[in-house]
């Protein structure tokens, strides 16, 4: 589990939330330097050098608030912090290239299980050719804590941010939703029968798509790859880190844009759906807010709309609207539902 906890309740930082906070705190700075050329409120940030542009991305994950070793193996773990980190530079229609790497351990995590950690941030990084140009290893007095920075260079022209989205414009996104939260939900579950009865071993093998998207996501390469093949320039692009609905309204206020997006048009695995339906979850609950996903949502002319065809596990789930119009789903029995956001908190 990388997504933070939420606040209670009645807390004045859960009525903010995560985004509304960020913004908040950040609107303070000033930039001191012209090459500084976006920072917080997109996925990455973008510095330029001479002719090309550094974009930079930074995550920190913390045991027993982001993920839990009781049921994530510390090779998962290491492989996954790697794969979100580098997320945020994809996300920017950017290859990263380089990763830094700080971990803070406690004096109960072994050599062997730090040698298991960072096999798995070597696995990642040899999959997707990322060289690691800086590693640290500290001691922490509150069990596990990770650090990791990733880089990639670009030229603007084919750089893309959150606020580039126009009027009419379609709607995409990769692969399929809802899957790692209900992954999530399975081993939580899992871990609560465990407590109960300790002589009981879970099998979870008819589940292990669901597992695996939770434990083990892929960086979406290949969509960036693909997308540079079929000569399309998104317009806009943000990964799905707090579920769709998070995303799509980052867009939409970012571009000062609305949207309308259809609710059978939303990719959700059929496995997905099947379980849900047993825990009395709808699916599209969990697509819209569950989190976790990492796959890529952008915006597109529609005059590529034929070139996205060419491109596996992409869905047109919608388009751009005016400002005015807000940001709306139409529902399977075509009600027209203002979207909502409920995205992690942080805290």
């Amino acid at each position: 589990m990388i997504e933070e906890k939420k606040s209670p309740e009645n807390s004045d930082l859960t009525k903010t939330g995560k985004s509304g906070l960020i913004k908040e705190k950040a609107a303070g700075f000033e930039k001191f330097y012209k090459n500084s050329i976006t920072g917080v409120g997109e996925d990455a940030s973008v510095v330029k050098l001479d002719e090309k542009y550094a974009v930079f991305s930074s995550k920190l994950f913390i045991e027993n608030v982001h993920f839990d070793l009781g049921y994530f193996p510390l090779k998962h773990l290491g492989y996954k912090c790697v794969a979100v980190t580098l997320s945020d530079i994809l996300a920017m229609n950017v290859i990263p290239t380089q990763l830094r790497v700080n971990i803070a351990v406690s004096n109960r995590f072994s050599k062997p299980a730090i040698d298991e950690l960072m096999e798995g941030i070597t696995i990642c990084c040899k999959i997707y050719k990322i060289d690691l140009i800086g590693l640290d290893i500290s001691s922490s007095s509150v069990g596990l804590i990770i650090s990791m920075e990733a880089v990639g260079q670009a030229n603007n022209k084919t750089m893309v941010n959150r606020a580039g989205a126009g009027e009419k414009e379609l709607i995409c996104v990769s692969g399929d939703l809802g899957a790692a939260y209900t992954g999530l939900l399975l081993l939580e579950r899992e871990k609560q029968v465990f407590k109960a009865h300790p002589d009981n071993q879970p099998d979870l093998s008819e589940f292990d798509y669901l597992i695996e998207r939770q434990i083990k996501p892929e960086p979406r390469f290949d969509l960036i790859d693909a997308l540079k093949k079929e000569e399309i320039l998104p317009t806009s692009m943000i990964h799905v880190t707090d579920g769709l609905a998070s995303a799509l309204m980052n867009v939409c206020k970012a571009s000062q844009k609305g949207c309308m997006v259809y609710e059978n048009k939303i990719p959700v695995d059929t496995l997905t759906c099947n379980t849900l339906r047993d825990l009395k979850i709808v699916a599209t609950t969990i697509a819209l807010n569950g989190g976790e996903d990492y796959e890529l949502l952008f915006t597109v002319k529609q005059e590529d709309f034929e070139k996205i065809q060419h491109i596996e596990n992409v869905s047109i789930i919608g388009y751009i609207t005016e400002p005015e119009e807000g940001y709306m789903l139409i529902s399977n029995d075509e009600k027209v539902i203002e979207l909502q956001a409920q995205e992690f908190s942080g805290y």
